[in-house]
């Protein structure tokens, strides 16, 4: 944990913190709809920053975006199949599992993984790897992805971050999803919008990332449900 923290608070030192550092709460954190019946499904398949880590019930992304979604006039049901620690070995590991016992088949998926990878120090070529075989099912069953990208900490150097970088939005052209270039771009180098361990966002964060990329999902899920 000593040694994640440090890598945290580098990367977080190496972006600027943005002018206003007082956290207010976005148009996501004060709005909540009703699901309605028969919603197409988002399966929201990451790690502890989807699966909301420390969070209370409800502030996590996946909640929050459908709350988001909903109050916009956009039905959708976000399942939040996000687990805290995975790597994408994991991840791929249990992807079939998950998808074979969701109870409707997800209309559209949200991919965010590789963060604990980088964090371990995993070599590139197996995130690369393993999010690739993750992509490829879901094409396999014909549901379309937006993928959430991370970006390397610094203190990796230069040569594991020009392997790193690149997996996202070079995977995502292979197999035409829609890109989030790097989730946590509305948050990084504000440490009122982060936990304490300054790698995961608090729950005003997490609206500030809703906010940030629910026009994009909307957009993807659109596409996704027409005929």
């Amino acid at each position: 944990m000593r040694r994640l923290a440090l890598i945290a608070a580098i990367l977080v030192a190496a972006c600027s913190p943005e002018k206003n550092p007082d956290a207010q709460p976005t148009a996501a954190a004060q709005v909540s709809a009703p699901v309605p019946a028969g919603a197409p499904v988002i399966l929201a398949f990451g790690d502890s920053l989807y699966a909301g880590y420390r969070l209370n019930p409800g502030e996590g992304y996946p909640p929050r975006l459908e709350a988001a979604l909903n109050a916009a006039g956009t039905p959708a049901r976000v399942v939040n199949a996000g687990v805290s620690g995975d790597t994408t070995a994991a991840a791929l590991q249990r992807l079939a599992f998950t998808l074979d016992n969701q109870p409707a088949k997800p209309v559209l998926a949200l991919v965010g993984l590789g963060g604990n990878d980088m964090l371990r120090g995993l070599p590139p070529e197996q995130t690369r790897d393993n999010l690739d075989a993750i992509l490829t099912e879901f094409d396999k069953r014909g549901i379309p992805v937006v993928l959430t990208g991370m970006l390397a900490a610094p203190n990796l150097g230069a040569d594991y971050a020009r392997k790193f970088n690149p997996i996202w939005p070079e995977l995502a052209k292979k197999h035409k999803a829609a890109l989030v270039p790097f989730f946590l771009q509305p948050v990084i180098g504000n440490k009122a919008l982060m936990l304490d361990d300054n790698i995961h966002p608090n729950a005003q964060g997490v609206d500030r990332i809703v906010a940030a990329t629910q026009a994009q999902v909307a957009d993807a899920l659109e596409a996704a449900i027409k005929p």
